[in-house]
């Protein structure tokens, strides 16, 4: 009788796990778990290439500054070339790496989404500027819309392994690029109290966003305590170029207080070197630049460390985001971040498959498992991605969230204790017990705080499988995303701050939920 009761229970348990998995707290994965322990370069390997990056920017230099960047580089210590190039002697550069940010959080609307991006914490976002959303159902796809993306913000909110939400897609029924780009970030912060992200094609537009942030977060001091936007900035157009607009963006950045995600982004192979190493030299050295700047501007500024090295496929010279040197290359960044212990922002997850299938799978799950290992502390592109970030699917948030708990799992590791190694357990199941674990005490204790439960992912037997109603994965993922976003909407924003925002800036989300 006890071990029926015991079956029962378990199977009442197991049946309320599957309803609700993966869609409340957990004590098995948690953002913020350590990774480090996948390091692809040694230590060796790491003062080269920093000794490497060092040489770039001191001897070849970034050609492409502003004014102001030349006086307030030179004014420090640099040198402009008669050829125009801005040369940052390594002892500039050191003396900027040993003030720049560190310890700083990135901040949601409300405390209990903050992170902290230090040390080998991982954590696991969105990014991208997708054209397209795909659909699976019809296998085709379709300009991206603000609606979309304020609908992808809505199920970041709602999964809870996406940790952080930048802009995904880009309003394609926007045409005009500043209401473009203020409508971006609102439908993001809108969409999610997580911390979001956001980028600006101009200096003056982000002026205008940066008013619209201290109305969300109620004045000019309460923003700079704790902004709720982290601003992507690719601020260097590689090879070894500066982007002059983007660097009135950091100026602009550095002035008001809020978190820069400093990206250079080169194509192995195209823009930058196509040996592996290379590549990361070159990046290496063109986002230090950027530290270098901001930290002029604003000494200890909180920035990332966004060296993003993609991947071409040269026989085509097409970007590869799904390939296996590109895990090699984030893993790679995230040691030279840690490094200089400047927390950094990856990419990884960005499949080159158009729809959510068997290629996708893989290639997300072992890019993002890398870089998760690595410690990459802000991994973006990690749900929704295709097409090497040109497709976006809503679905895939639903099944992305379910792989980035998995992957969350994996890198949390093993616990060896003296209670875990289970000497005492074992003698007690085969000696007194019934000679297996299952109903012990121990079980039941550390089947929540050891084991991540999928939400969607089928474990059923075949014979269960094949006699169920909803065999299709991608059938359950479109029924979930439809209930998510058919709850009621975030409310985060009070109304009348709405309304404040929408007095003052042309915002062209509607006002009933997309």
């Amino acid at each position: 009788m006890t071990r029926l009761a015991r079956a029962g229970g378990r199977a009442a348990r197991r049946a309320e796990r599957a309803e609700g998995a993966g869609q409340g707290p957990t004590t098995a994965i948690w953002p913020g778990i350590e990774g480090g322990r996948f390091q692809p370069l040694s230590r060796r390997e790491v003062a080269m290439i920093d000794e490497t990056a060092l040489r770039i920017l001191e001897e070849i230099g970034i050609r492409g500054a502003n004014e102001t960047c030349i006086i307030t580089v030179t004014a420090a210590g640099g040198r402009l070339t008669e050829d125009g190039r801005l040369l940052f002697p390594a002892k500039l550069v050191r003396r900027m790496l040993a003030v720049a940010g560190r310890g700083f959080k990135l901040h949601g609307q409300k405390p209990d989404h903050d992170l902290d991006p230090s040390g080998t914490r991982i954590h696991l976002g969105t990014s991208g500027a997708a054209v397209h959303i795909v659909d699976s159902e019809t296998q085709s796809l379709r300009d991206s819309t603000l609606a979309d993306l304020y609908n992808m913000a809505r199920l970041a909110e709602a999964l809870p392994n996406i940790h952080m939400f930048q802009r995904t897609v880009v309003a394609r029924d926007i045409p005009d690029p500043r209401e473009m780009d203020i409508n971006t970030a609102y439908a993001c912060l809108k969409g999610t109290a997580k911390p979001v992200g956001s980028s600006f094609g101009a200096a003056r537009v982000m002026e205008e966003a940066v008013e619209m942030m201290q109305i969300i977060a109620g004045g000019r001091q309460a923003l700079r305590d704790r902004p709720p936007l982290c601003v992507s900035t690719c601020f260097i157009v590689p090879p070894l170029t500066f982007a002059e607009e983007a660097l009135g963006v950091i100026e602009c950045a550095a002035r008001h207080g809020i978190p820069l995600k400093l990206v250079s982004a080169g194509q192995a192979g195209a823009t930058s070197p196509a040996p592996l190493a290379g590549a990361v030299a070159q990046q290496t050295a063109e986002v230090l630049a950027g530290l270098v700047y901001v930290n002029l501007l604003n000494p200890g500024h909180p920035a990332t460390f966004g060296a993003l090295p993609f991947v071409s496929d040269l026989r085509t010279g097409a970007m590869s985001g799904g390939s296996a040197e590109q895990g090699l290359l984030m893993a790679a960044c995230a040691q030279m971040a840690q490094h200089y212990d400047i927390p950094c922002a990856v990419s990884a997850g960005m499949t080159d498959s158009k729809m959510p299938d068997f290629q996708a799978g893989y290639e997300k799950g072992y890019t993002e498992l890398l870089s998760a290992l690595a410690g990459a502390n802000l991994i973006y592109e990690a749900a929704g991605m295709y097409g090497s970030l040109l497709g976006c699917s809503l679905e895939s948030f639903v099944l992305d969230n379910d792989m980035i708990g998995a992957i969350l799992r994996a890198t949390r590791g093993l616990e060896v204790t003296p209670d875990t190694l289970s000497l005492e357990t074992i003698r007690d199941v085969c000696i007194d017990g019934p000679g297996h674990f299952l109903g012990h005490g121990q079980t039941l204790e550390r089947m929540q705080s050891d084991y991540f439960y999928p939400a969607l992912a089928d474990r059923r037997t075949p014979q269960e499988w094949q006699s169920g109603d909803d065999k299709d994965l991608l059938e359950r993922a479109r029924t979930r995303t439809r209930e998510l976003l058919a709850a009621p909407p975030p409310d985060h924003i009070p109304d009348e701050v709405d309304r404040e925002i929408r007095a003052r800036f042309p915002i062209r989300l509607g006002d009933a939920v997309p």
